[in-house]
This record gives C-alpha cells, structure tokens and sequence, in this order.
C-alpha cells in the first residue's frame, strides 16, 4: 500500500506534469515546422520502444515510447549535414527538407520549442491571477516594532486596521502608502480587534531615506509588520493577469540566471542542481497542496526547460541556433566535422550534468542513509 501511495503521490503528478511540458516543448517545434512546410516524420513523447502510436493523413508518426523522461520531433532532412548532392533528393523531397530551408526558418523552428514553454507558462500564470486572484496581505498587524509609533499608539499584533482618517483600506500596501505620506501627522487609526471596532491615534515617525529617484526625502513610519495568516487573493482582469504573467516569468528567468552567475563566481553552491529526483520529490509535495499550487509549479518548470534548452550548449536548442548565428556571420554553415565534434561534446557535457544533478538528488533525499539504514 505504501508503494502504491507512493507512485500515486510522487511518479503520478511527476509524470503527468513532464509530459505536458514535453509535449508543450514539443509541440512548439512540430506547429512552426508545419507552418514553414517542413515534414516531420516522427512526434514522440518519451524515447525507445514505441508503447503506442498512430500515423496522421500528413506521414506524421505520434507516439508515446517506453522511457517517458522527455520527447523528440524528427523532420525529414534534419541530420543532413548539408554537403549532400541534392541531386538524391526530388523537388519535392526538397521542398519539405529541413535542411533545405532558409537560415531564418531553420532558426524560428529550432526557438520555437522554447519560446513555447514559455508562452505555456505565461498563460498558466495569467490564468492563475485571473481565476485565483494574486495574493496580497490584508492591511492586519502581524508584528509590532519596539519604540515604534505603532506600540506608541497601542497598537498590538492582531488588530486589523479598517480606515485611516475616515478612509476605508483593504490592503497593508494601502497602509503603507498613506503612511509614507503623512511623517510626523496625527492620524486616526479604526481599528478591529477582537470582533469590536475602537479607535486611537499615531504619528508616524518621519524617517529620511533615498526616493526612486535617487534624492533623499522624508517618509513617514508606523512600525508594523503584515500578518502573514492574513491575506486574500485580488483577481485581476485578463490583460493585466497577462502582463503580470510575462512579468513574472521574466523576474524567474532572471533569478535562475543570477543563480547560475553566482554558481560559476563561487558565491553560490551548486547543491541546490536538482534533477529528476527531486522535481519528482517537489512535483509530488507540491501537487498535494492543490491545483493551484500545482499549475504554478508547472509554469516555473516550464520556464526552467525554455532557458535551459537556450543555453548554447550542442544536443540542446541553444547550441544549434549558436551553430546558425555562426553561419548567419560566415555565410555558410560550420563544416561537418566541426558540428559533430561539437555535438560530441555537448553530450558529454549534458551526461556530466545529469550525473551531477542526480548525485545532488540522492544526497539531497537522504538516499545514501535509507540505504545503510537497510543493510545495518
């Protein structure tokens, strides 16, 4: 039974999340090459041994394969090296050849894979603020700062603050934003604590401190903190929930790149590298916790595998559109030879990468203990 709560709880959420993701990535290649007239021969979700699949009126094979840790479009003409005699191929063959496409196609098909995860997971995000709402801290006192003007006044942790000076306010970013502007002004605080109104007076202390705009000004402070257990979601309207959706996934790509620069500067461990293991481990945690939670995960995942697969790293989209920007500035593609060392080292270099991220995932999960624990 534990085995089986195990799979349902952990591999089930894993797999189902992998496999929308994948097929997302996916998709992206297979929906652009269609439109630049390119055959694709195979869609696949997973590798080896086909499981189960169909042929579309198009020649397409879809199928799901045996090893369902990732995916694959094949294109007719993709591994061609493009030194061969065109010759062997008819006009027609030669039409849907992905290598016998202009540079700008090759580029826009080989992106599109990544450039998709990351439009997924900006309408996962848009989604999530539309129909959930974004979370934001009500305006109630989670803490009180010593010598403040809040303790002053008696105000405690608890009290939830519903007007100021006679204006009703919702959010602690309210509070926030009358207080900044009223330093060293009198004002009156309604105040709900435990189930009755009443109400007391603070002045904010006027603290100095740098603007936005890089000139010292005077703000006022109250000297709370937000309650944390206090909070209610905003939903927002579809165009906003969609900015803030590619604003959110631009702040996470960001963050995933300082913590990469951080990584090679030696400012940061590397231990926080986790691989299949553990995205199995949080996919499962995290899905327990609901949908939502679930769907956001999914949308930072997804944003995870876009920015990876656009490092320039041969065997992933990044290195291959490296490879074009090189025969955009030559004028003709790198040579053969060149391409599949080049490639060879990029497997090396992922295997590497595996190893030392699964390694992190077994330290990380205390694999190595369980183990010993078992023998001894």
């Amino acid at each position: 039974m534990d085995f089986i709560n195990f799979v349902w709880e952990y591999i089930v959420p894993f797999l189902f999340i992998l496999t929308v993701l994948v097929f997302v990535h996916e998709m992206g290649h297979y929906w652009v090459a269609r439109r630049n007239q390119v055959r694709v021969e195979v869609f696949s979700i997973g590798f080896g041994p086909e499981l189960y699949g169909w042929t579309d009126r198009l020649g397409t094979r879809w199928k799901i394969s045996a090893v369902p840790l990732g995916g694959y479009v094949k294109m007719f003409g993709e591994n061609d090296d493009g030194e061969d005699d065109d010759a062997a191929l008819t006009p027609e063959e030669r039409a849907v050849s992905f290598q016998h496409k202009r540079l700008g196609q090759r580029t826009a098909v080989v992106a599109a894979g990544p450039l998709a995860n990351y439009l997924f997971a900006i309408i996962v995000l848009a989604g999530l603020y539309s129909i959930s709402g974004v979370p934001r801290p009500l305006a109630a006192v989670g803490e009180v700062i010593g010598g403040s003007a809040a303790e002053e006044a008696g105000i405690r942790p608890g009290d939830r603050i519903l007007r100021i000076d006679g204006t009703d306010i919702a959010w602690f970013e309210d509070l926030r934003r009358i207080v900044m502007g009223k330093p060293g002004v009198a004002l009156e605080f309604d105040i709900l604590r435990d189930g009755m109104e009443l109400t007391v007076r603070a002045t904010p202390q006027a603290i100095e401190a740098e603007s936005e705009s890089e000139e010292v000004a005077t703000f006022g402070r109250l000297g709370v903190r937000p309650d944390p257990d206090h909070v209610a979601h905003e939903r927002q309207n579809p165009l906003k929930a969609l900015w803030m959706g590619l604003e959110r996934s631009v702040s996470m790509t960001g963050q995933i790149l300082s913590y990469v620069g951080q990584i090679f500067a030696g400012s940061q461990k590397a231990d926080q590298l986790g691989g299949p293991l553990r995205i199995a481990q949080m996919s499962g945690a995290i899905c327990q916790g609901g949908i939502v939670e679930c769907a956001f995960f999914m949308a930072a995942l997804s944003i995870n595998l876009g920015l990876i697969n656009l490092f320039p790293i041969p065997m992933l989209d990044g290195g291959r559109l490296a490879f074009y920007i090189a025969e955009a500035i030559r004028g003709r593609p790198l040579g053969p030879r060149t391409q599949e060392y080049s490639f060879r080292f990029g497997l090396i270099l992922v295997l590497l990468l595996m190893i030392f991220a699964t390694w992190n995932d077994l330290v990380q999960l205390k694999v190595f203990e369980f183990l010993k624990d078992l023998i001894t």
